[in-house]
């Protein structure tokens, strides 16, 4: 069956300008980009006047939980809650029970991915160490050979710098991306939030910024050693940002990522201990979400990506000290990144599709989806007239443990398209 988006503003990671023009569909590919697009028999019409195209979204951090701790989210729920905020693609992480740290397990997660409605999209990440725990090294060259594409231990940095030195240099063999959750457990300690005027408030053990920030550094220094492909994840501080600048501009093979809520959110919306706000690395100063959407802007950063991370209400309504950190991104992110910045100015189409769509595939060594004749008919419709409530009934993650829950912000993720099918249409 044909379908024709007619009228649509289409985004691009190559123009800062949205394109007007109409988008034939047919058979999974997109056969026809042009204004005015008229002889088309037997054809579903469809009027985008008012409404922007974008390729689909893919998210680089994604918690799905599966194995072992379905009862926060499965795969299933994940990818149901990245089509609803228009993201068609995504990378587990491996901190699951047991852990993605062997080929077995590799298989068994992706096995479960292809079940969903995005399969092909879903990829999955393997444990830099067994079980997570920094001691010995993963099965790195099974996890490759059975379709793992990127390794880390997040949640965990790897303490021990020779055994990070040795998977480093396992990754560079295999060309895998090594990602890093950077922070030093020794200067962490039992700190749940930004060590800062309101941990001390609030009377919580504060995160000091240099935990992150010195790891960054050694990080570094150990990818320029060994040559690996080193991606930094969720940076929060504005010194972090730097050392990656000037690592990359000494030409040292490193990325890194940005999370919509270390954009949006600061230590102060903790206020009365709310735990939605707790996460790892904390949030941090107003100063630092100013110097990170700074950063974003000029490009500092490589992708926007959620750290998509599910919770159960008894979990999150533990004490701020007792509970987990982490909140949900996948639903959220794009609705939120219009309201707040792209609505005010603050950030373009052009971006949102660079950081978070083309750039993260190819960090990935996958082929972005530009929207464009002859390319993949994967893109969504999102109309900034709308408005989205994030209510119970709407998310379909099964946790809810998000700042936005019952709030309401400006656009609205109206169709999602994956392969010429249509997965979403509201």
């Amino acid at each position: 069956m044909k379908r024709l988006y007619r009228n649509a503003q289409i985004a691009s990671e190559d123009s800062p300008q949205l394109q007007t023009a109409d988008v034939l569909v047919e058979g999974g590919r997109i056969i026809g980009v042009a204004a005015g697009i008229g002889g088309v028999e037997n054809a579903e019409v469809i009027d985008c006047t008012g409404r922007i195209l974008l390729p689909g979204l893919f998210d680089t951090h994604v918690h799905a939980r599966e194995p072992g701790q379905e009862d926060k989210e499965n795969i299933a729920s994940c990818s149901e809650a990245a089509i609803n905020g228009g993201v068609t693609g995504f990378v587990m992480m491996p901190n699951t029970t047991p852990a993605i740290d062997s080929a077995g397990v590799v298989r068994s997660v992706l096995e479960s991915a292809r079940r969903t409605r995005i399969g092909p999209g879903i990829h999955t990440a393997g444990a830099i160490t067994k079980g997570r725990k920094g001691e010995e090294l993963a099965g790195i060259a099974g996890m490759k050979a059975a379709g793992c594409v990127m390794l880390t231990d997040d949640g965990y940095a790897v303490d021990n710098p020779q055994v990070l030195r040795r998977a480093m240099e396992y990754a560079r063999d295999y060309d895998l991306p090594l990602s890093s959750h950077c922070e030093l457990k020794a200067l962490t300690g039992k700190g749940c939030m930004h060590e800062g005027s309101i941990s001390y408030a609030l009377g919580l053990p504060g995160i000091p910024n240099i935990s992150e920030e010195i790891c960054i550094s050694r990080d570094i220094r150990l990818a320029e050693y060994t040559g690996v492909h080193l991606n930094i994840q969720h940076v929060t501080t504005v010194e972090g940002m730097r050392t990656i600048r000037r690592a990359k501009d000494r030409g040292i093979r490193v990325t890194c990522e940005v999370t919509p809520h270390h954009l949006m959110f600061n230590h102060e919306h903790i206020g009365d201990y709310d735990t939605h706000y707790k996460m790892n690395p904390p949030l941090r100063t107003p100063e630092d979400n100013a110097a990170l959407l700074q950063g974003l802007r000029d490009g500092w950063f490589d992708v926007i990506a959620t750290d998509h991370a599910p919770h159960t209400p008894f979990e999150k309504n533990q004490d701020f000290a007792s509970a987990p950190f982490g909140i949900t991104g996948l639903e959220t992110a794009l609705v939120s990144l219009y309201d707040r910045f792209i609505s005010k100015g603050l950030l373009g189409w052009q971006l949102i599709v660079r950081h978070y769509s083309a750039g993260p595939r190819r960090l990935m060594k996958l082929a972005p989806v530009p929207i464009q004749e002859g390319g993949t008919a994967e893109f969504i419709v999102f109309n900034p007239a709308r408005t989205t409530t994030f209510s119970r009934d709407f998310m379909k993650s099964k946790s809810l443990n998000t700042p936005f829950l019952d709030k309401t912000l400006q656009g609205m993720v109206e169709r999602v398209i994956y392969r010429g099918e249509e997965l979403l249409a509201r």
